[in-house]
């Protein structure tokens, strides 16, 4: 049976579903978010160590993506995913029990791990489900489900932590069944193996064929500022709403989150029938709005200014994501998309991982305002280099016929 045809006997559906392991794993990398000013009260830590726990997290998935993509593309989605969502399952005990840094960064270490796999077999498996003729809706759904996942897992944590009793045991019982109803999903994905094994090292830097460069250093010079500063606000949002609101509340927390991921997600729908070029132009001019509103939040003490920050923030990313995860499925072929994913994601994520951390222990030593100010230079000039980049090299974006 051809892969045609295989897309035709595959129910559109079954594309929604196979989306649903990247959300459920999703909902866990963000669900702590809301926590940590609890964890920080009863185990007692500095604003430095809250990001390193955070970039722990960073750490597990650049290192699993130097693995999930090769081994998917050789060996099948469900080898990679059924073992990331048990170590996803492990990370919820751990959280639901820590009362160590330690115990902290090892559920990160563990979700990031979980993370790096579903963002290269997990978003692959949906393309191989949705068949040749549904690759712009593949691109779509995997990257909504990506960022929606991401927005609901501090929002559930915000609502569950202060309505119900055990606050930070609850939030984690019930990701616990989000993750079980996964593993049926992939149990019964309509994937097949891979036609054949490729060559190379098991473990190596993700990349991409001969040829394909291009589009990946365009999805990648938005996508990495974009994401790099939804994991600012994701790592220290709580901290400057309790600077400039005065307030500990874990649902406030979560809401912000949640509208800065449901504004990525909304987007890639009003968008995804633009150009690519223009999709990824928007990306970079939104996430330096973005920053430039963080710094005047900042400065101004204004609620108002940092939620729309993360809204910005959240668009940039998702603009980011879907532009760059539609031009690598547009050009590389099936048996190196998990691998070229996995490209794509370690390029967002290194500067995702570094510059919130440094900025963590830069305001340390020179207070807030400071270390947001220079985080908010540095990321909307990347986001300025990145537009440029797309506008230099617009000739080369492919586009749908």
């Amino acid at each position: 049976m051809s892969e045609r045809q295989a897309a035709t006997r595959t129910p559109t559906w079954w594309v929604w579903l196979a989306a649903w392991p990247v959300t459920a794993v999703f909902v866990l990398s963000n669900a702590a978010t809301p926590l940590y000013v609890l964890w920080q009260r009863d185990i007692g830590f500095s604003k430095g160590t809250l990001t390193v726990v955070f970039a722990f997290y960073i750490v597990g998935l650049l290192g699993s993506l130097l693995v999930s993509g090769v081994v998917s593309d050789r060996l099948g989605r469900k080898p990679v995913l059924l073992p990331a969502l048990a170590l996803a399952l492990a990370a919820c005990a751990i959280f639901a029990t820590a009362t160590t840094v330690t115990a902290l960064l090892v559920a990160r270490l563990f979700t990031g791990i979980a993370v790096g796999a579903v963002v290269s077999a997990g978003m692959a498996a949906v393309t191989d489900v949705a068949g040749p003729e549904r690759r712009r809706l593949a691109a779509l759904l995997a990257s909504c489900a990506m960022v929606f996942g991401a927005g609901l897992g501090p929002l559930l944590a915000g609502l569950l932590s202060e309505t119900l009793p055990a606050p930070t045991v609850t939030v984690f019982v019930v990701e616990a069944v989000l993750l079980a109803t996964a593993v049926l999903a992939v149990l019964r994905m309509p994937v097949r193996r891979p036609a054949g094994p490729g060559g190379g090292a098991w473990v190596r830097v993700p990349g991409v064929p001969r040829g394909n460069g291009v589009p990946l250093a365009l999805g990648i010079a938005v996508f990495a500022p974009g994401i790099t500063a939804t994991s600012f606000v994701l790592s220290l949002g709580p901290t400057l709403l309790t600077e400039l609101l005065g307030t500990t509340s874990r649902i406030v927390s979560g809401a912000m989150a949640f509208v800065m991921f449901l504004a990525a997600t909304g987007v890639q729908f009003a968008v995804r029938e633009l150009p690519r070029r223009t999709v990824l132009t928007a990306g970079a001019a939104s996430t330096a709005l973005g920053m430039t509103a963080l710094i005047t939040a900042v400065h101004a003490s204004s609620v108002v200014l940092l939620v729309t920050s993360a809204l910005l923030a959240g668009a940039g990313q998702g603009m980011g994501q879907l532009g760059g995860l539609s031009l690598l499925n547009s050009t590389v072929p099936p048996q190196r998309l998990a691998e070229a994913n996995a490209a794509l994601n370690v390029g967002g994520y290194l500067p995702a991982g570094l510059l919130p951390v440094s900025t963590g222990y830069l305001m340390d030593a020179v207070g807030l305002p400071a270390g947001a100010t220079v985080f908010g230079a540095v990321l909307t000039g990347l986001a300025v280099v990145g537009a440029f980049v797309v506008l230099a090299g617009h000739r080369r974006v492919p586009e749908p016929a």
